[in-house]
């Protein structure tokens, strides 16, 4: 950063993010904030100098607030009260995600504003009903990541669209060395050329598609032109990259440890755990291999009770077992 733009007085503030996740309707769904120009600009204000933010028309953005270390008696406590006012919801599991700091997160930055420094917060609910709150809506996450789901095959996108994009901006790198970097970047993030998909590479995925200026967060141009997002929907600030590590944390997360139990209600069948699974992962189970690890795993027990299904047979329904968490550590739900 030069003399120009060095923020005045070296300051930093710490601004407090939330992702928090519930399923409805078996869809992975994350509690978005709806701003205008203007609520945008006033929730910052205490942060940085009032300055209008260049954010045109993309105002959907996570729960945020300042941390104010004279009201808030820890990092927590200051997310779950901007959480309950901004969303009119309480969270229950909640773990520190990530740090976020680097230079020009915030675009007042560069006209001497402080550097904002934000600490992400994964929030999984169950709590999905409506709030007292008009702007506090439920969005699909593959609203926002779209290349993201494959529970209905290759998403069309990376055929028709991402792929041929980074295919060319592999062709036009500025030097063989170079390229070749793309293209590897490219197979191990976006499965090119027969590399296998990872579904926990959700960060890396975003960012790669930043770096080769292919969505609106980017600011950039293309050939004098504004960039045309249609690669997902785009969020305030830098976001859609705090929701991208959130959803790879979890997808990761839940092949280890039975996290995905905070989504489900008290009782549920099989097929709604895995349907929970799939959703979350972006990825088809294979049934009897699922259920086998299920009960290898011991993570849930039977309650005696059936559930009509329309359309099929009635099914048992299960409970998690919250013993096993003292028995063992390795608990998540990987296919084998």
């Amino acid at each position: 950063m030069n003399a120009s733009t060095e923020p005045a007085n070296g300051q930093v503030v710490i601004g407090l993010n939330a992702v928090i996740v519930a399923i409805i309707e078996e869809q992975p769904k994350v509690l978005v904030v709806q701003h205008t120009s203007e609520t945008l600009t006033a929730q910052h204000e205490t942060l940085t100098e009032r300055t209008a933010l260049p954010h045109d028309n993309r105002h959907e953005a996570l729960p945020f607030g300042p941390f104010y270390p004279l009201k808030h008696r820890t990092l927590e406590t200051g997310l779950r009260s901007w959480v309950e006012e901004q969303t009119d919801h309480d969270i229950g599991y909640v773990e520190q995600l990530y740090t976020f700091g680097n230079e020009g997160r915030d675009p007042r930055e560069e006209a001497g504003g402080a550097r904002l420094v934000s600490v992400g917060y994964l929030a999984l609910v169950q709590d999905t009903g409506p709030t007292a709150i008009e702007n506090a809506v439920w969005q699909d996450w593959y609203r926002f990541f779209p290349w993201e789901d494959w529970r209905d095959g290759t998403p069309s996108i990376l055929e028709s669209d991402i792929i041929p994009a980074l295919r060319s901006w592999i062709v036009n790198a500025p030097n063989s060395d170079e390229k070749k970097d793309r293209y590897e970047r490219t197979c191990i993030t976006f499965g090119l050329d027969d590399t296998p998909w990872n579904d926990e590479l959700v960060l890396e995925r975003y960012e790669l598609l930043y770096e080769a200026s292919l969505v609106t967060e980017r600011q950039d141009s293309l050939n004098g032109e504004k960039i045309s997002d249609h690669r997902g929907t785009a969020m305030a600030l830098d976001h859609r990259r705090i929701l991208a590590t959130a959803i790879g944390r979890l997808r990761g997360k839940i092949k280890y440890r039975p996290v995905v139990f905070e989504l489900m209600p008290p009782t549920f069948t099989l097929l709604q755990l895995q349907k929970v699974v799939e959703a979350l992962s972006g990825s088809l189970l294979h049934k009897q291999n699922f259920r086998r690890l299920i009960e290898k795993k011991g993570l849930v027990e039977a309650t005696g009770k059936i559930e009509s299904q329309t359309g099929g047979r009635p099914a048992s329904q299960f409970r998690f077992r919250r013993e096993v968490l003292k028995e063992r550590q390795a608990l998540g739900v990987r296919q084998n």
